[in-house]
């Protein structure tokens, strides 16, 4: 099923039909990915009156309580409201969902014992290219990504050069398939972060940073448009199901 859609004053088709799903589910499960030191998230039956709702144990319906983080136990996106002292939530900071993406390759460089992705890098894989949003893959990349255990891992993470180049190019969006940005531990530095959302310049309350994501190797480089699917929660950050849909600039021919 295709559908003709305006961004930003250009015309593209896509295959609604055809999502390309980025995120990784939450699982009530040891196995699930999982970042800064917390426990597995859990999900159980709520207790009403010593009794567990769950239709296996003969309620009529099931009534879940979940126990989890957003930045630590998968796919989420996140406001500047995770780094300042005033309240800044997600779902007052993301009020458009659909955007033209790039999503890039890259391998992740060492340097000082780190793992690193450079300014460099970023201009060489986006080129001249302009999109609001970038969609960062890191090689190797295997579905161990999907229950990797990245606490004590420094796991590699963008530089503060790295981000500034973004934000000067004009990337509100940027999704990368790392727990962080940053790196683990910086002392609380959050160079990146910072960089990317002008802290100490004009705050750019519409951007947006989504971390632990996961791109199959079958999804090629190149341009496509994204929507980011959140949960209406009044938290600097939510868990998110980001959306690839690759497009075309013309109408497909009709399939036979």
């Amino acid at each position: 099923m295709k559908a003709v859609i305006h961004v930003n004053s250009r015309t593209y088709t896509i295959h609604i039909d055809q999502p390309l799903d980025i995120s990784i589910p939450l699982r009530a499960s040891k196995d699930n990915v999982n970042a800064w030191y917390l426990p597995p998230p859990k999900i159980y039956p709520s207790v009403i009156k010593d009794r567990a709702v769950s239709v296996s144990q003969g309620a009529a319906v099931n009534f879940n309580t979940i126990e989890f983080n957003p930045h630590a136990h998968g796919t989420h996106t996140e406001c500047v409201g995770h780094i300042t002292k005033e309240v800044h939530t997600i779902n007052d900071c993301l009020t458009q969902f659909l955007f033209v993406a790039e999503l890039i390759t890259v391998v992740p460089e060492s340097f000082n014992g780190d793992f690193i992705i450079s300014e460099k890098q970023l201009r060489y894989a986006i080129g001249n290219k302009k999109r609001e949003a970038i969609v960062i893959r890191t090689l190797p990349n295997t579905k161990d990504k999907l229950s990797q255990q990245y606490s004590h891992t420094n796991p590699p993470y963008l530089t503060e050069a790295a981000a500034v180049y973004l934000r000067e190019k004009g990337v509100k969006h940027l999704l990368v398939d790392t727990p962080s940005v940053d790196k683990e531990n910086d002392n609380g530095e959050l160079l990146a972060h910072k960089a990317f959302w002008n802290i100490g310049g004009q705050t750019r309350m519409d951007a947006t940073i989504t971390e632990l994501i996961y791109v199959p190797n079958s999804v090629k480089d190149g341009k496509y448009i994204l929507n980011i699917l959140i949960a209406p929660f009044e938290n600097d950050a939510s868990p998110s199901k980001p959306i690839l849909y690759k497009l075309y600039d013309k109408e497909l021919p009709k399939q036979k």
